[in-house]
């Protein structure tokens, strides 16, 4: 019997299985498989879709999860949906661990803007040198952008579409202030562009964009199920799971 589905892939998915490892609790972890060799939880993992809501549901009866976590980037809007849909069919609870959006603060700049299609107008309507860090399958969105320059950073190279005045910089996270304020300023960056993904990983960047003085196009975050029980850190989750255990 599996326990706790985790739906990963984040730092928090990590911390989250191994905490409930060490409390005994059998979890498996299921990771999208969008990213050559990404970092593994402990515990089991499965890597790949399950077949939609359905799919994810008739999984859960036939592995008899007793609750899931769904703490998938705050970006991954389709897996989140089904996961409601699927936890509501097959009667399973659900807890979304989610961490906090980014707060604009004293010296940013930022343009919020609702998604990457919005973000790539704002970009064709000011030009100059763009540092891009909204990941690699929405770098397409900005390929038909001539009148300015990208520097794209990647896990993975992007396999689409890309921008005709463009260098990849392929890395991972974490990023240190020291580094991103070199980085900006070696690039000669103007403008930053990246999404609303909350943490501390790469949370470095606008605060050297800050300094620097550098404008920032946000993308916002999707609209999640209001329904939904949140968590905002994977102790919270934890605890949450061990009480649906213990009741269960």
């Amino acid at each position: 019997m599996t326990e706790v589905l985790i739906l990963g892939g984040t730092a928090e998915a990590r911390t989250l299985a191994r905490k409930l490892d060490d409390a005994g609790i059998a979890t498996v972890s299921s990771l999208a498989g969008r990213v050559q060799n990404p970092r593994l939880p402990v515990g089991e993992v499965r890597i790949g879709g399950f077949g939609g809501a359905d799919g994810l549901a008739d999984w859960l009866r036939t592995r008899a999860v007793r609750a899931v976590v769904d703490a998938t980037h705050p970006f991954a809007a389709q897996i989140s949906t089904n996961a409601v849909r699927a936890c509501a069919d097959a009667a399973v609870p659900l807890l979304r661990l989610t961490r906090p959006a980014w707060e604009p603060g004293p010296g940013d700049r930022w343009v919020p803007v609702p998604d990457i299609t919005a973000a790539a107008a704002a970009v064709a309507q000011r030009g100059g040198r763009v540092f891009l860090t909204t990941g690699r399958q929405d770098v397409g969105a900005f390929a038909g952008i001539d009148d300015a320059w990208f520097l794209i950073r990647v896990v993975d190279p992007p396999g689409g579409p890309l921008p005709p005045n463009h260098e990849i910089l392929r890395s991972r996270g974490p990023y240190g202030l020291d580094d991103e304020r070199a980085l900006l300023a070696g690039a000669r960056i103007d403008l930053l562009v990246t999404k609303n993904s909350g943490g501390e990983m790469t949370r470095a960047k606008l605060t050297a964009a800050a300094e620097a003085g550098i404008e920032v196009i946000m993308v916002q975050r999707p609209i999640e199920a209001a329904q939904t029980r949140q968590a905002r850190s994977a102790p919270e989750a934890a605890e949450w799971v061990q009480t649906v255990l213990a009741h269960r």
